[in-house]
């Protein structure tokens, strides 16, 4: 788990960059998943603030019914906010 939650940041981390549609793709589905096993492991223990807002950031990255906000200066904010938040989940867990 640790390893996926130091993963999820460097893939966020190159996204603010430009890259191809398909990297963007590939993107919402791993943040989405990785999203996914930190809400569950969090509902276990106790929802706090730090689940809530990986439950916004799966909304945010979902591949199935996707947030198109079509300007880059947007999403790069978002990719970065994102990535702290994995760190932050990385390093706090025992």
């Amino acid at each position: 788990m640790k390893i996926f939650c130091m993963l999820c940041p460097v893939i966020l981390i190159i996204a603010c960059f430009d890259l191809s549609i398909n990297y963007y793709y590939f993107l919402r589905y791993i943040v989405s998943f990785g999203a996914i096993t930190v809400i569950l492991k969090e509902v276990k223990n106790d929802v706090n603030l730090l689940g809530i807002a990986f439950v916004m950031m799966l909304i945010l990255f979902n591949p199935l019914l996707p947030v198109c906000l079509y300007r880059e200066f947007v999403w790069i904010p978002l990719y970065i906010a994102a990535a702290v938040l994995f760190l932050i989940y990385g390093f706090k867990r025992k």
